[in-house]
């Protein structure tokens, strides 16, 4: 990951993505602004804001956005149900791309990118909004921006996806996918994120991703483990969560004084 001061602009993020080059964010599960704002301070290049698995609303995700782009952080959010709706407000609201859940099958995946682009999609327009610079924006200028900058990226975590991979990713507007080792583990029966189901999976949309030549991002527990889904293919990858990092670090420092009373 690069330096905060030459790391570039938040807006590039589709463009990296893409590129393949390698990025690396987390979750956001707090609806405030704080995490958001800190994590792009110390040189994140991106955050998911968790619609889906928190207490995030419309307003909350909005101010998260306001964040992101305070911290020069690449704000993503991961709707709670792929509706018009959702999609259009977290853009509007300013989100660099948006993550979809349970992208199971190549109609469901251009409803998706059908919703987040102006041509060739059915996005309702509004420029007068952060996306457009609260009007600030020309019409066509918008457009252009938006459909040049925003990030589609679909999450494949159901059995029934991995049969149809090669269309769904064919989709065109689909700009990548996010595999979902945690809701494929459940789906699959299996018994962890390293089991021989779950791997097999994970690679086998991998190998698919790579043959149409799209980018694939997924979670990984750090920058050790991101290594072996590098070679894979995956270049983008989310690292726990801003609880899970304030956990870990709060456990470690508990941990420290634990040892250090134990030895006085």
């Amino acid at each position: 990951m690069s330096s905060v001061s030459a790391r570039p602009p938040a807006s590039d993020f589709r463009r990296r993505f893409l590129a393949g080059e390698t990025l690396v964010g987390t979750f956001v599960k707090t609806p405030t602004g704080h995490a958001t704002e800190i994590l792009g301070g110390v040189g994140m290049d991106f955050v998911v804001i968790d619609e889906e698995h928190a207490p995030f609303d419309r307003g909350s995700i909005d101010l998260a956005l306001l964040a992101a782009r305070a911290g020069n952080i690449a704000g993503i959010v991961r709707v709670a149900e792929p509706t018009p709706a959702k999609l259009l407000s977290a853009l509007d609201d300013g989100a660099q791309g948006v993550l979809v859940p349970h992208v199971s099958s190549p109609q469901k995946a251009r409803e998706m990118v059908a919703a987040c682009r102006y041509r060739g999609g059915k996005r309702g327009f509004s420029n007068t909004n952060r996306a457009g610079s609260y009007g600030g924006a020309g019409i066509w200028e918008h457009v252009a921006a938006q459909d040049d900058g925003v990030a589609t990226i679909a999450m494949i975590e159901d059995p029934e996806a991995l049969d149809d991979l090669d269309a769904i990713l064919a989709v065109e507007g689909l700009d990548g996918v996010f595999i979902g080792r945690g809701d494929l583990t459940v789906a699959l029966g299996a018994s962890g994120l390293d089991s021989a189901e779950t791997l097999a999976a994970t690679e086998k949309i991998a190998a698919a991703a790579r043959k149409a030549g799209k980018p694939v991002c997924i979670m990984a527990a750090n920058a050790a483990d991101a290594a072996r889904f590098r070679e894979i293919g995956a270049s983008a990858f989310i690292i726990s969560s801003d609880q899970g990092l304030m956990r870990q670090a709060a456990g470690k420092l508990v941990a420290d004084f634990a040892v250090q009373q134990a030895s006085a």
